[in-house]
């Protein structure tokens, strides 16, 4: 199966996360949807929406992002954050 066949994932989705090495529903599995959501960040030099992270967690989850956006928002930004504080620790340590 192809990126572009998982709900909410189109051929312009997939060539995104081809971008960043994640090639095959599998590999976004195991990433994880917020992981690839913040490596588009910071390596491809885009600036992809929350939508698109709603669809990145919908097309693992088989949801159509719209749903994703309405039940988990919170959960996912509480995680973005927890993210950006956990990398401004490192920086501020001298790790990055």
């Amino acid at each position: 199966m192809k990126l572009r066949e998982l709900k909410g994932l189109g051929p312009k989705s997939e060539k995104c996360l081809q971008g960043i090495g994640i090639n095959t529903p599998e590999e976004l599995e195991r990433v994880g949807a917020v992981s690839a959501f913040i490596r588009l960040k910071k390596e491809s030099g885009s600036s992809p929406s929350l939508n698109f992270l709603y669809a990145l967690v919908g097309a693992l989850e088989n949801t159509h992002w719209t749903s994703i956006a309405k039940t988990e928002k919170s959960r996912l930004l509480m995680e973005l954050e927890s993210h950006r504080e956990f990398e401004e620790m490192l920086r501020e340590e001298g790790i990055e």
